[in-house]
């Protein structure tokens, strides 16, 4: 089995922690597994050396700088493997067998980084040798230091793992998997065995700090990854798989749809509203396609052939509140939904989006966007011709 284990600066943060590091290792090389590891700056290194660059460094100098302590840490670790009989290099930009290789434009450059992770992965087979690889950096062709921006070192380790046609990616850090809360804040937070991709990177651009969002874009459907705790000393047991693969789809609902909006003083300050009016439309089994907000209204999107039954079931909310005020049926809608891995992190993605529908003179009723998805919504005889815009600029 081909395993690339990412190693965090907390799982390195240490002699002791970088001794337990490398008997995981030797441990799954013993078992007849081919292993590559990449590995994070000790503990704090890289923000320590961030924090004390007091002048004003060009990009290249400030490569040049952070990348110290990446390429401390594959020194210690390659010296722990050494000393328990494995045979282990380390690897850095400027080292001949360097994988990652970027564009002018400071871009993975996927056809070279490709063929050289693969020559990479024969090297592995055929000389059992365990590569330890500087996670976060990257080379240009001119040969120039460069980052692959924070929570570099998980996008090396799961890129490398799809290059190399590697079985599982391990990411070791100080959580014990994806957990069902902050264990620091909830209790009772316990490890989630599995989870989506789709669910992770929502989390992950929400406040979770498990793997970084940009590394999940990487993740092919074949190839497995596992997060687990540096303390559980196993690199191939445990932890939270991460299933599934990113899909990048633009699609036309077929259903028509209503929005059901319901206006009310300070609605935003009333504790319990949304819940209450999505509790009345749950129990008569009338389902919600989205919701949005505003400071004085929260509109319900329907199927149309529900909406007047949704307007009777909310007017009875409606009488006798105070906070409320009177409800609106307005139809029909349609809605594209754009859904991909990388929509987060394209600045001015949804401007791109909207813009050619604003060129053709079409109404946008509602913007609604989560980290992997974007909905559009127009009036419902504009829908084939908003989905033929919008697929017009991701084919571009």
């Amino acid at each position: 089995m081909r395993v690339v284990a990412k190693f965090g600066g907390t799982s390195l943060g240490n002699g002791d922690r970088v001794e337990r590091a490398a008997d995981s290792i030797t441990a799954a090389v013993e078992n007849g597994h081919e292993v590559a590891v990449v590995a994070s700056a000790m503990g704090s290194t890289t923000d320590f050396l961030l924090d004390e660059i007091q002048y004003e460094a060009d990009e290249a100098d400030r490569a040049e700088i952070v990348s110290m302590g990446e390429r401390t840490s594959v020194r210690m670790l390659k010296g722990a493997l050494s000393a328990r009989g494995v045979n282990a290099v380390f690897l850095e930009p400027g080292s001949d067998d360097w994988p990652v290789i970027t564009n002018e434009h400071g871009e993975v450059d996927v056809e070279e980084s490709t063929r050289r992770a693969k020559a990479l992965a024969e090297q592995m087979h055929n000389d059992h040798v365990v590569p330890v690889i500087t996670g976060f950096l990257a080379q240009d062709h001119a040969g120039n230091i460069t980052t692959l921006g924070r929570g570099g070192s998980d996008t090396t380790a799961v890129m490398l793992g799809s290059y190399m046609d590697a079985d599982e990616v391990v990411i070791v850090t100080d959580v014990e998997g994806v957990m069902t809360g902050d264990p620091r804040v909830v209790e009772g937070a316990r490890n989630v065995g599995e989870i989506t991709v789709d669910e992770l990177r929502n989390l992950s651009f929400r406040g979770a700090e498990v793997v970084a969002p940009s590394a999940l874009t990487y993740k092919e459907g074949d190839l497995s990854v596992r997060v687990v705790h540096y303390q559980h000393g196993d690199l191939m047991t445990g932890g939270t798989s991460i299933e599934g693969e990113f899909e990048n789809l633009i699609d036309l609902q077929e259903d028509r749809l209503s929005c059901v909006t319901v206006a009310g003083r300070a609605i935003r300050n009333r504790p319990g509203i949304l819940s209450e009016l999505s509790t009345a439309l749950a129990e008569e089994d009338i389902n919600i396609d989205a919701v949005s907000s505003g400071m004085d209204s929260i509109t319900f999107y329907v199927a149309t052939d529900v909406a007047e039954e949704a307007e009777a079931l909310l007017h009875e909310k409606i009488i006798g509140s105070e906070t409320l005020s009177s409800i609106t049926v307005d139809d029909p809608f349609a809605v594209v939904r754009i859904t991909g891995g990388d929509l987060q992190a394209e600045p001015g993605i949804v401007n791109d989006i909207v813009a050619p529908l604003a060129a053709e003179h079409i109404n946008v009723q509602d913007v609604i966007t989560s980290a992997t998805s974007v909905a559009v919504f127009v009036d419902w005889e504009n829908g084939e011709d908003a989905l033929g815009l919008i697929q017009d600029v991701f084919e571009d």
